[in-house]
């Protein structure tokens, strides 16, 4: 009659695989015939061998995650952290296969999300709630949200699918307004600057729908977060994150009419993101600019809050060339070497998007265009 082994098939195909792969949670899932023989040993004293030590150890830990909940693992997946003084962070991100547009480039609308995502991050990273956007135990109390009031996005190069971009935001008080929080961009692999960010947020009340000043309450739980001397992301003087966007008056050269936002579209504030607004935008961009060029920045205002039932107008013309304003070198330490173009291969244009009914303004618009790059 045979002699049966200590140790089966399976058993040895899973100790060879888990010493080859020590970091695996647990092991394969075989499918184990009944043994031949049982013990008649209690459980209690049966003497586990090194290997089952080693899986059953590893399982303890799995457990002991996910019973922490998902908030602790997400924390360990993330490629981000907190700066050493814990008034920035940064994170890294892979550009997915389908963040890329048209130009074998990531969308201005795949940065902007991870502009959000990072900023996201830097809130849940020093403790405020994953309920909304960056809330405080005040703002919750009270039913106040965050509501972006402008953004200002300048980028010099575009990450390509599987490029690494790193990313730094901070935030900072802008009085009894809002926040300002600002983002630099660069590319992980050479540490390249590719791009710059800012944008403001003000409150509003998410029952009533209007906006509030920030509460003594509310200041005294963000500021222990902010830089104490300021730092933005443009410190050079008339850059174009201040430049005053002009109303583009009627009639548009350009349009794009009744847009309708998407089930998707909408966030957790229940009005559309203000991602959104980027893309729409760009519908009523002519083609032989997008065909021909790139975008190098674009500056939104928002006016007024875009919910699921409107219907949106997106109008374009270029900007009237005199009211192009001089823009100094870069001569800040978060200063870009890329060199402004203001000729004729660098077009400019104003939009508008407006409630289609009665043309009530939802946001106003200035983008800036290269011409794109070979490749």
């Amino acid at each position: 009659m045979l002699k049966l082994c200590s140790c089966n098939v399976t058993d040895q195909v899973q100790a060879s695989v888990q010493c080859r792969f020590p970091d695996l949670p647990a092991p394969f899932a075989f499918r184990r015939r009944s043994p031949v023989f049982v013990s008649c040993s209690p459980p209690s004293r049966l003497k586990l061998t090194p290997v089952q030590a080693v899986l059953s150890s590893q399982k303890t830990e799995v457990t002991e995650v996910v019973k922490s909940g998902s908030k602790c693992l997400a924390d360990r997946l993330r490629l981000g952290s907190l700066a050493e003084d814990g008034l920035s962070y940064k994170e890294k991100y892979i550009v997915r296969c389908y963040e890329v547009g048209i130009n074998k480039t990531a969308t201005i609308e795949t940065l902007a999300n991870l502009l959000q995502e990072v900023g996201s991050n830097h809130a849940q990273g020093v403790g405020f709630s994953t309920d909304g956007f960056a809330t405080t135990l005040t703002m919750r109390k009270l039913h106040l949200i965050w509501v972006t009031a402008r953004m200002h996005i300048e980028i010099y190069k575009y990450p390509a699918w599987s490029d690494v971009v790193e990313i730094e935001t901070w935030c900072q008080s802008e009085g009894r307004i809002g926040t300002r929080r600002d983002w630099i961009l660069k590319d992980a692999a050479t540490g390249e600057l590719i791009g710059r960010a800012t944008g403001k947020w003000v409150m509003m009340n998410h029952d009533t729908r209007r906006l509030q000043k920030v509460s003594d309450e509310v200041r005294e739980e963000l500021l222990v977060h902010f830089p104490q001397e300021p730092r933005f992301a443009f410190p050079e003087k008339n850059n174009r994150s201040l430049k005053k966007i002009l109303k583009l008056e009627d009639p548009a050269q350009y349009s794009r009419l009744a847009l309708t936002p998407r089930r998707a579209d909408l966030d957790m504030n229940h009005h559309v993101n203000y991602v959104t607004y980027i893309g729409w935008v760009l519908e009523s961009m002519p083609q032989e600019v997008i065909d021909t060029h790139e975008l190098a920045s674009i500056t939104l205002d928002y006016r007024r809050e875009c919910l699921q039932d409107d219907v949106v107008d997106s109008l374009t013309s270029p900007e009237p060339t005199d009211s192009t304003e001089s823009v100094s070198d870069l001569n800040g330490t978060n200063g870009s070497a890329v060199a402004r173009e203001d000729d004729a291969d660098s077009p400019k244009f104003l939009h508008l998007l407006r409630v289609s009914c009665d043309g009530q303004e939802i946001n106003r618009g200035r983008t800036e265009w290269r011409k794109k790059p070979a490749r």
